[in-house]
């Protein structure tokens, strides 16, 4: 096929054949970026190079923080559930790098499995040894939410004395390839310990050129109360504006990440307002999975051009393996590799390997440029959205205490759960306390009477679906005690079901149990 044309003619004849925007930047990445990083050895310096999988990969979200700052707390946040091998404690639990990924066979992968699975983008990982491997694993769950992102928990980073503990493998190496690849990097803060340890520094300072991907998160918030929060808030953007050293100001999402009571309900609607930007901005990642690998290969064909000229450049200042120590400090990143390679072998420049580099820029780039908006309107729009979990709850949630909701006419879906009946009499006056009409209460009295559990608005708005069950949007009295039932099972910290059992159904709301 078009065997009349230059080789040149036919790249960009298979190239404008391709039929999205992921099958072009494999493409272009294969037969122009790929040849110069390798006669360069890119891959000896930078990162390995990339493969079909690293362009097909589901959007992955990468989770760093101190130890005990909530990272592993999040995932099962959004989540809703457990996660194969998950630990959850206020000491330093997580010593391995987890991958949460969908599987509809839910288990555990060990590291040296997961690296030579050729489905899975983690191949390159298997440089950085065995020590590292052991503290790698992949937990496969069946999950709504990770069907479109994937979600990456680290160990805690140290501080203080147990900084001083060596992990057995190059820590910030790996973090540094994550994110390189992710599409988020969520950096999670405790509210009660803003410290920034010099291993975390190490790593922020290693995460320029990444900014775009970067949010930061402050957790925990509802442990201080409004005054003391104004004042961790100020410190935060004080301390990670020195290390970042970025013109703009940082985005920071205040809140607390999990399904109990609210300690201080004060900036409840804080909370509310802050969660629904980061999970509004989590949820796009499918939608905009294209445009970002399309920018990071832009990033990384420059970077692979500015190498080459290095490259080339102590190629002909310094033949002599004699010289090699002087340019150890040109590179930062590049020290522990220049040791280690002859400066003999390194190639000059070769204009041919740039010249298709720059074409790829100035013509192949624009040419995916232009694809992506056609390609976003002809796509599933419903398919490109994070669904499940917390996303429910928390961008979809029509009832009373969804965001912003005002009375709840239009109440959600879901299924009721009947109340015991040695309890109904507390229920039934303080049913009477807040002024039923025609034996029902409107929407806004029972969320002022909810609230006052101080459970979050994701956890209330699951008991308002149990409870309103003939969906009006108001309760009568079963269904007001149902749901001072189902609060009473949150607080005292037992999970609420997502069906209701029939034997729990309130004898006068039978016949509405589909």
């Amino acid at each position: 096929m078009f065997s009349w044309l230059s080789k040149d003619e036919r790249k960009k004849c298979h190239l404008q054949a391709c039929e999205t925007v992921l099958e072009g930047l494999k493409n272009v990445y294969k037969n122009k970026v790929l040849p110069l990083e390798k006669h360069y050895n890119f891959q000896d310096f930078h990162s390995p190079p990339l493969d079909d999988t690293d362009f097909d990969a589901k959007p992955m979200i990468l989770l760093v923080g101190q130890y005990s700052t909530g990272k592993t707390t999040f995932i099962r946040y959004i989540l809703e559930k457990d996660f194969p091998g998950i630990r959850i404690g206020p000491e330093p639990t997580t010593d391995s790098v987890v991958v949460v990924m969908h599987s509809e066979r839910e288990g555990v992968i060990p590291g040296n499995a997961l690296v030579v699975d050729p489905k899975k983008p983690f191949r390159p990982l298997g440089k950085y040894g065995n020590t590292f491997l052991n503290r790698f694993q992949c937990s496969q769950l069946n999950s709504n939410v990770l069907k479109g992102i994937t979600v990456v928990d680290t160990p805690g980073i140290l501080s203080g004395e147990k900084q001083r503990i060596d992990r057995g493998y190059d820590f910030h190496a790996v973090l540094e390839w994550f994110a390189e690849r992710v599409d988020r990097i969520i950096l999670l803060f405790d509210a009660h310990k803003l410290d920034i340890s010099d291993e975390f520094r190490c790593f922020l300072e290693r995460l320029r050129g990444q900014h775009d991907k970067i949010r930061i998160v402050l957790n925990k918030a509802d442990m201080i109360d409004h005054q003391q929060l104004m004042r961790v808030y100020g410190a935060l953007m004080w301390s990670l504006g020195k290390i970042l050293n970025t013109p703009e100001v940082e985005r920071v999402y205040v809140g607390s990440f999990w399904n109990q009571p609210l300690r201080y309900d004060i900036n409840r609607s804080l909370f509310e307002a802050e969660e629904q930007d980061l999970f509004a901005d989590l949820q796009s990642l499918p939608r905009n999975a294209a445009l970002r690998k399309l920018n990071d290969l832009i990033k990384r064909a420059r970077l692979a051009k500015v190498h080459a000229y290095i490259i080339s450049e102590l190629k002909k200042e310094m033949p002599s393996i004699t010289r090699r120590q002087q340019v150890l400090s040109m590179q930062r990143n590049a020290k522990d590799q220049l040791q280690h390679h002859d400066f003999t072998k390194f190639n000059l420049i070769k204009p041919r390997l740039l010249e298709a580099v720059d074409k790829m820029l100035a013509e192949d780039i624009a040419r995916l440029m232009a694809m992506i908006p056609v390609e976003e309107a002809t796509s599933n729009k419903e398919a490109a959205i994070i669904r499940g979990g917390a996303f429910d709850g928390v961008m979809n949630d029509n009832t009373v205490f969804g965001y912003k909701r005002g009375e709840g006419i239009d109440a959600g879906s879901g299924e009721p759960e009947w109340i015991v009946a040695k309890d109904r009499y507390k229920y039934d006056q303080l049913f009477d306390s807040l002024n039923p009409i025609d034996g029902k209460i409107t929407g806004s009295a029972a969320k002022s009477e909810m609230v006052k559990s101080k459970l979050p608005n994701s956890v209330l708005g699951k008991v308002w679906k149990l409870s309103d069950i003939d969906k009006d949007g108001m309760l009568d009295a079963d269904e007001f005690a149902l749901a001072m039932h189902l609060i009473n099972i949150k607080l005292d910290d037992h999970d609420l079901p997502s069906d209701l059992p029939d034997h729990l159904v309130p004898p006068s709301k039978r016949g509405f149990k589909a």
